[in-house]
């Protein structure tokens, strides 16, 4: 019987076999700009992530739930998976709620009379025909809102300028996510008008990021959108020369109802264990308003390259399925289909995790593994460490889209990247391409090719 020890190699041999694995020759030094071979011929080397990201980045695009672009992204998935030579590729298929953003305006009237750079936030109602003219209101976080006093916010938009630092594990995101997540419910039972947040990112460009809101059952929607930081700092000034200054504030958007989307899903038989699931994951749609290179076009050539590259150097004892989830954008609700689908099989799901937080370089290898599997951590930590990425912490999660099959009890780990800029770019036209630094990525590959395999070719129960 095959064991996760046989055929291991150290971080630099495994460089090696990697570039020896194209078919193309010794490209170690490979620079995909000065290709002379067909853009989408891939290169079985350790810049095959770069290659995938970079295939479809130009010739997807972006990809938001609903849309061409997300219809394109499933079929280019699948037909570079069965290229890649995996042994089983499908889709399956799952409903989800298409909106579309059309247009977005927020004026300061005299004294100030300027325009200020504002975008929807996703899945907002528009503002009535017209739009709304209104004082506003200003306030430093979600909390400062929930506990304001109505009188101060009825028929006022409300102004929500929560900063967010950079971290290195993005650790200041969640605690600012929540205005953008709560806002328009919180402002709402106030009786505000509509809501506006501080771009939840860490750049200063003039440009503003969206990302998905909230409404409650009961609770009077209102529409609710993004400024960028530097115009939310200028509204911010502004205010506090004339409190009581008014705006006219216009957003509309179109809801198209129900339509179908689809996760993709490839896999690698194992030999001894197939029925046994490595399941690693990346989320193939992005937001209308970028090409999504960080978020997720990394992840998602990341993953996929793992799963080629592994079987480039033999067949494992465990299956290991490559999933690329779809409408993770508008609240992981593929994530959520996948789960609720295979339920029934998530006993044989031996351990699940995703690649969704761009492209930096790994620095942390963090589990949420049962006391008898510590020890197993510390084996692949000890591989992982020629890579410059050290043991982390017992209490990770295992990626957004992870999530619900972690609540069904799968093992998960994170690999987790340097995020320090990656909120600079996300959720913004700024998320192209030209962001994704070609020696990172490899160095992912080469963490999660190690992870992979050794995960592949163990028995050990992660959950004991």
């Amino acid at each position: 019987m095959k064991t996760w020890q046989q055929g291991l190699l150290s971080a630099a041999a495994l460089s090696l076999v990697l570039v020896g694995c194209s078919d193309k020759g010794s490209r170690d030094d490979l620079d995909y700009s000065q290709l002379t071979i067909p853009a989408d011929e891939l290169v079985r080397n350790e810049d095959l992530a770069y290659q995938l990201a970079e295939s479809l980045v130009t010739k997807v695009g972006p990809r938001m739930p609903g849309t061409d672009g997300d219809h394109r992204s499933v079929e280019w998935a699948v037909k570079k998976f069965e290229r890649l030579g995996y042994d089983r590729v499908w889709t399956e298929e799952f409903p989800m709620t298409h909106w579309e953003r059309k247009s977005a305006s927020f004026h300061v009237l005299p004294p100030f009379n300027q325009s200020l750079h504002m975008k929807s936030l996703g899945h907002s109602i528009s503002a009535p025909e017209g739009g709304i003219r209104a004082r506003v209101v200003e306030f430093a976080s979600i909390e400062a809102l929930e506990a304001a006093d109505p009188a101060q916010v009825e028929g006022r938009i409300v102004f929500i300028n929560r900063a967010m630092e950079r971290h290195p594990r993005g650790a200041t995101y969640g605690p600012a996510v929540r205005g953008r997540s709560l806002g328009a419910v919180e402002a709402a039972k106030k009786g505000a008008v509509a809501v506006v947040i501080r771009s939840i990112g860490t750049s200063i460009n003039q440009v503003a990021h969206t990302g998905m809101m909230r409404y409650e059952d009961g609770v009077t929607k209102i529409p609710a959108a993004a400024l960028s930081i530097p115009d939310a700092n200028q509204l911010s000034r502004m205010l506090a020369r004339q409190p009581e200054l008014i705006v006219d504030f216009d957003l509309q958007n179109i809801s198209h109802g129900e339509v179908m989307s689809r996760n993709v899903i490839a896999e690698m038989r194992g030999t001894e264990a197939p029925e046994e699931i490595v399941l690693i994951g990346a989320h193939l749609d992005s937001w209308d308003t970028s090409h999504g290179a960080q978020d997720d076009a990394a992840g998602v050539g990341i993953v996929m390259a793992t799963g080629a590259l592994l079987r480039d150097r033999g067949q494992t004892r465990r299956t290991v399925r490559v999933v690329l989830f779809g409408a993770e954008e508008i609240g992981l609700v593929g994530a959520r289909a996948y789960t609720d689908r295979h339920m029934d099989d998530m006993h044989n799901h031996v351990f699940a995790s995703e690649s969704d937080f761009g492209s930096g370089r790994v620095f942390s290898f963090d589990t949420n593994w049962g006391e008898n599997a510590l020890s197993f951590a510390d084996e692949i930590q000890q591989r992982l460490s020629a890579l410059g990425i050290s043991r982390g912490h017992n209490n990770s999660g295992g990626g957004p889209d992870i999530t619900f099959m972690q609540q069904a009890g799968v093992p998960v780990a994170r690999l987790q990247q340097d995020g320090t800029y990656y909120f600079d770019v996300h959720h913004t036209p700024n998320d192209v391409f030209e962001t994704i630094n070609k020696d990172d990525l490899r160095q992912n590959v080469r963490a999660w090719l190690i992870l992979t395999e050794m995960l592949a070719n163990s028995d050990v129960d992660l959950r004991q």
